[in-house]
This record gives C-alpha cells, sequence and structure tokens, in this order.
C-alpha cells in the first residue's frame, strides 16, 4: 500500500523509506538502507532509550528526544527539497485530498452553470 500520509496528501513524511531501508538491512544491504533512509540506525537507538526511560536521566531522553525531531525534520527538508531523490516526493496534486476537492469543485461548477 505504501505511505498513508502520501496516500492522502501527495507529499512523503519524514519516515518514507524508512521500511524499504530495514528490509535492505534484514538483506544485509546497508548501502541501499542508507540510501532508503539516512536515519534508520536511529530506530534501534531510540527503542532502547524508550525502554531504559526509567533508568536513564531525564534531561538525557529529552535532549535525545528534541535531537533526533531536529535530525529527521533536516533530513526530511533535505530529502524534500532535492528534485531528483526518488524516495521522497512532493506532488500534492496527486494526493487524496486534492483528487477529492478538484472533483468536488468540479462537480459544484457544473451543477451552477
Amino acid at each position: 500500500m505504501g505511505c498513508p500520509i502520501r496516500f492522502l496528501t501527495g507529499i512523503s513524511c519524514a519516515g518514507c523509506g524508512m521500511t524499504r531501508a530495514w528490509l535492505s538491512v534484514l538483506s544485509l544491504d546497508f548501502q541501499s538502507a542508507f540510501y532508503y533512509h539516512p536515519l534508520w540506525p536511529l530506530v534501534p537507538a531510540a527503542a532502547a532509550v524508550w525502554l531504559l526511560r526509567t533508568r536513564l536521566p531525564k534531561k538525557f531522553c529529552t535532549a535525545f528526544a528534541y535531537a533526533t525531531a531536529a535530525l529527521f525534520l533536516a533530513v526530511y527538508l533535505f530529502r524534500l527539497l532535492d528534485p531528483n531523490n526518488p524516495v521522497v516526493t512532493f506532488a500534492p496534486e496527486t494526493g487524496l485530498a486534492a483528487r477529492g476537492i478538484a472533483r468536488l469543485a468540479s462537480r459544484i461548477h457544473s451543477i451552477l452553470q
């Protein structure tokens, strides 16, 4: 099926490519994993921090969460602005929402004519 956010909006989400990256990791194809999503190693790190959150200092967990979010945002913007990136796309007109609005506007226009 693919990314539900991309299906609805036509715009890839910050995690797009993560599933393909992990499938590549499972095949021991690390080059492809980094190609699909360069932050795939953060997933087990984030899971470890979450599991150990009661044993780790709260400031560390908070800083880790903010740093992870900042990294995802930076990578997302970089990939979104790269016109040659086949993993992340920006095509709002292809999303279900835009197509539905266009269809509704067309029907309203035909009714009003």
